[in-house]
């Protein structure tokens, strides 16, 4: 029955025409635009830590963070951006659709967004809180699991929401 409560409630606030649309079929490839109070480079390790009011912005999805990690690799001359990791103060944007959690990981090359730890989903009024969020921009497939309301310690492993529901019509 939980299981079955994560999926309607995640399919109910990403359901609508627009927010779908706007989740489903991001430009994973599109450029990756990055402003930081401070940038390290970690050439060896292939990765740069940015530090400082980070925010990253990719074919209209922006991220915000304190901190970011992004792993990298080099080939022909050129560096792919692979994997970014965020933490403290995670805030993640694209059209009306505005998630929150402490820590987050963009695989760039499975299109997949993870957050981590006391996990806000909101659109609208519609509102989803959990300890794991899991995000496809291919699919627009979003799964929400464990933990308890946004900016609690409470845990047992329970999804909690409100939806708003639309007058009906006699």
């Amino acid at each position: 029955m939980t299981g079955l409560c994560t999926v309607l409630g995640a399919a109910a606030i990403l359901s609508t025409a627009s927010s779908a649309q706007s989740i489903r079929n991001h430009n994973s490839n599109a450029p990756v635009d990055f402003t930081a109070g401070s940038l390290e480079l970690q050439d060896r390790a292939d990765r740069v830590v940015l530090a400082g009011g980070v925010t990253v912005t990719q074919a209209g999805l922006v991220l915000k963070s304190s901190r970011l990690t992004a792993a990298y690799s080099s080939n022909g001359g050129g560096t792919d951006v692979e994997r970014l990791d965020a933490t403290g103060g995670v805030t993640i944007t694209k059209d009306d659709l505005r998630a929150t959690s402490n820590a987050a990981i963009y695989d760039l090359n499975s299109s997949l967004i993870t957050l981590i730890g006391n996990v806000n989903l909101v659109q609208g009024s519609n509102k989803l809180n959990g300890g794991r969020l899991v995000i496809d921009l291919n699919s627009g497939r979003s799964t929400i699991n464990g933990g308890g309301p946004a900016g609690t310690s409470t845990s047992g492993g329970r999804v909690s929401g409100t939806f708003t529901v639309p007058p009906r019509k006699n």
